[in-house]
């Protein structure tokens, strides 16, 4: 491919990232309320001259030598938050650069990565001959795993063979990520006087399974992702002192690695308990893309590491082969007082564009 320099430079994208990216801080964009981000989304295509397609509150757009016959890689990010928690001491609402951080809800999950990818695209955007087409889509309700996100938006994009997933992973490649199975169990007994004898007590009951699954281990585990991990969430039986309920109810939170599918786990786990158990949904399973995987191989090369992510994201209802890969770091994520490193999204931007101009 002959060597097409963008029409940008490095710290125009980066100072065009920042800018964007504190727009996007100051509009509220809970899941399934973001239509106003997705219209600042859209206002930042136009000013660049990119036609840009909406469906819903997904905003999506190709390159500009978009040739049907090549395959695609997307740019895929989110633009809906979490809602502030109670512990902010700065308004999440008002993005605020001091100390080379930029704070703000969603600074870091994900409106980084979504700057950096913005940006990314632009570079890449009137580069002819490449061997992939390139899509971006900054999509909603991922937070919530809603149906209107990503998922909702898929089957409109064209040919997508790779999905590069934004999210804080430091620039580091999330090359599998665990599958997120909820599980709702209830365990019956024989309701009673508190104060006679009751073998059959639906709490004491409940609490022995539970004892019993919390120390399962599954038989098989993941090269990249380790145990499928069980954690227990939720529990509720009883309303009164001197009665046994009839009943005890309970959460399980089911990390599933790639080894198993979410079917698979919850057969396991039903076979193991004596409680009735009932899936909330099947539809976020574990990924993975395999360490030769030439994106994977490039990311590599220049000196970025591979790990197993514990986190879930879009990646989960994304039908084909994901990688995940962003500004930030995970464990800043639905914190008080949320913000981005404004040299982590410098990084992200160059190091976006290193890969890619090793696979495109």
């Amino acid at each position: 491919m002959e060597e097409l320099k963008s029409v940008y430079n490095q710290e125009e994208l980066f100072n065009n990232a920042v800018e964007l990216l504190k727009k996007l801080i100051e509009i509220p964009s809970f899941s399934k309320d973001e239509y106003n981000t997705s219209a600042e989304i859209e206002n930042f295509f136009k000013k660049h001259q990119i036609p840009a397609e909406r469906f819903k509150n997904n905003i999506w757009a190709v390159n500009k030598h978009f040739d049907q016959s090549k395959p695609s890689i997307l740019l895929n990010t989110h633009h809906d938050t979490v809602k502030p928690n109670k512990a902010y001491t700065l308004d999440p609402f008002t993005a605020i650069e001091k100390d080379g951080k930029l704070y703000g809800l969603g600074s870091n999950d994900a409106g980084a990565s979504l700057v950096a990818l913005a940006q990314t695209f632009l570079h890449f955007y009137e580069k002819e001959d490449l061997k992939y087409n390139l899509v971006i889509a900054l999509t909603a309700e991922e937070e919530i795993s809603g149906f209107d996100g990503i998922e909702a938006l898929f089957p409109k994009l064209p040919n997508v063979e790779l999905a590069i997933v934004g999210e804080p992973t430091q620039m580091n490649l999330a090359v599998a990520e665990k599958g997120l199975l909820v599980i709702d169990g209830e365990m019956k007994g024989t309701p009673s006087h508190a104060a006679h004898p009751n073998n059959d007590n639906s709490i004491v009951k409940c609490l022995e399974d539970l004892q019993g699954i919390l120390n399962f281990k599954f038989p098989k585990v993941s090269d990249y992702l380790g145990e499928v991990k069980i954690t227990l969430s939720g529990i509720h039986a009883g309303v009164q002192h001197n009665v046994v309920p009839e009943a005890c109810n309970f959460t399980l939170d089911v990390r599933v690695t790639d080894v198993y599918t979410n079917e698979e786990a919850f057969e396991i786990i039903q076979s193991q308990m004596e409680s009735a158990l009932t899936a909330r949904s099947f539809r976020l399973n574990s990924s993975k893309i395999e360490m030769d995987h030439p994106f994977v191989e490039a990311g590599m090369a220049i000196g970025r590491t591979t790990y197993g992510s514990p986190t879930s994201s879009d990646q989960a209802i994304i039908p084909c082969t994901s990688v995940k890969l962003g500004p930030g770091e995970s464990r800043r994520s639905h914190t008080a007082d949320e913000f981005i490193e404004l040299n982590e999204i410098k990084e992200g931007i160059d190091i976006y564009i290193r890969i890619l101009e090793k696979v495109l």
